[in-house]
């Protein structure tokens, strides 16, 4: 049997099609234009206090992005000092929170940023005699290490 120019023509439309699907299927989970209403935001509470959970999806440009918006009671610890390879942002609402970072400990209040690096060492705990609320920002790109 002998292979025509057209054999391989057709061939190669179909792989080209195949791989066309295939990117369309994959790109079909990505987060796109998107609000969240605080007033509507599912609230489960916790041990330590409570989470609302908005997003972890994928989008155009990152592998995934995470977030959530966590009030920790007075005198609590979110969890233990821990790292993971994904970098995060944390912005604190409202209360006074301690966080380590870089090795120490530092107090922070209401509009304060943290950013937690792939791999470092972090922590954060409620230093107030209120709840304290903020919001975490995850996110992993090709480039984030797999430990």
């Amino acid at each position: 049997m002998r292979i025509t120019q057209r054999d391989v023509f057709v061939a190669g439309a179909a792989l080209v099609c195949g791989w066309g699907a295939s990117a369309v299927a994959q790109r079909h989970d990505l987060l796109g234009p998107a609000v969240w209403d605080w007033n509507k935001l599912a609230v489960q509470k916790t041990d330590v206090g409570e989470i609302r959970n908005l997003v972890r999806q994928p989008t155009a440009t990152l592998s995934e992005l995470e977030m959530h918006v966590t009030t920790l009671n007075p005198g609590l610890s979110s969890h233990p000092p821990h790292t993971h390879p994904n970098e995060e942002l944390v912005i604190i609402d409202t209360g006074t929170v301690e966080t380590l970072s870089g090795g120490k400990w530092e107090r922070l209040g209401p509009g304060s940023v943290i950013f937690n690096a792939s791999n470092a060492p972090h922590a954060l705990r409620n230093a107030g005699g209120t709840p304290a609320t903020y919001h975490v920002i995850n996110w992993k790109t090709a480039a984030t290490p797999t430990k």
